[in-house]
């Protein structure tokens, strides 16, 4: 049997585990406080009896800050790990390309310093496969959830343009890499990359409303975060992962996944006024 060691248990990586599960593998997590299904990630002893058990580790940690905790506490251990091992990581470590094309070889910049380090690091293991994931969506986290809760937006940016991926299909990829190709870099995203605005307009219609009015970014009164998002514009190649992973998204793009995501989405009142319609990143 393979056993799955997770670093987290976030919303990717509860697809994840769910679906090694299905596969029939055995799975245990780090969490703040140990459960029936998790130890503590300040529980050294048992994270180290666990890193020892396991065939494959798979870290959905992000950085805090400049460092990257599951290293700094473990990482002797992972250096010696002779298995498997992958790392979440993210597509914002290219930065802004102005909306161009970028795969695995492009050079790593822009505004995120500690998740760019904490990729190297990873990267630089010598079992370690690293997941670069664009904006992820799925059950529980999607524009339909915006526009219900009244956080969704369309800004006037005509020529910004993201990629993004169901939650689904980073399971998938990350399970199809347990089998087929080399460590290495690999962007999980799907085929087709599109504005924002087309993602809220297309979910708005799903479900039979209005979509938020089309606003500045001055007008939309963004926090810092949701700012920065607009402040980049890139498209994500797949291509690596589909050659050597034998990987294909099931949802190839929003619209797929946002049609699969409206059959369990319940309709959302209308009653709200309009300035109260407003959205985030996928």
């Amino acid at each position: 049997m393979n056993h799955l060691l997770i670093f987290g248990l976030g919303y990717s990586a509860q697809r994840i585990a769910r679906a090694a599960r299905g596969a029939g593998w055995s799975v245990i997590a780090t969490r703040r406080h140990a459960d029936a299904n998790s130890i503590a990630f300040d529980d050294e002893a048992d994270v180290r009896r666990a890193i020892a058990r396991s065939s494959h580790i798979l870290s959905s940690v992000p950085p805090d800050g400049a460092r990257d905790p599951v290293l700094d506490r473990y990482g002797p251990e992972l250096a010696a790990f002779r298995g498997w091992i992958g790392y979440l990581s993210s597509t914002g470590v290219y930065g802004d390309t102005g909306g161009a094309w970028v795969d695995e070889s492009a050079a790593l910049a822009g505004r995120r310093g500690g998740r760019i380090d904490a990729d190297r690091a990873w990267g630089a293991l010598p079992a370690a496969r690293v997941f670069r994931l664009p904006g992820i969506y799925g059950p529980g986290r999607s524009v339909f959830d915006r526009l219900a809760e009244g956080r969704a937006h369309r800004i006037a940016l005509p020529d910004q343009i993201f990629s993004r991926i169901h939650v689904d299909d980073i399971a998938g990829a990350v399970i199809a890499a347990t089998a087929h190709g080399p460590p290495g870099i690999y962007n999980i995203a799907d085929d087709r990359p599109a504005p924002q605005n087309d993602v809220v307009t297309y979910a708005a219609g799903l479900i039979g409303i209005a979509p938020p009015p089309l606003r500045t970014l001055a007008e939309a009164d963004l926090s810092p975060a949701a700012a920065a998002f607009y402040a980049e514009n890139r498209r994500v190649a797949n291509g690596r992962a589909k050659r050597l992973l034998g990987w294909r998204p099931r949802f190839a793009d929003y619209r797929a996944g946002l049609r699969d995501l409206s059959a369990s989405t319940s309709p959302i009142s209308t009653s709200a006024p309009p300035a109260m319609l407003s959205s985030d990143q996928t």
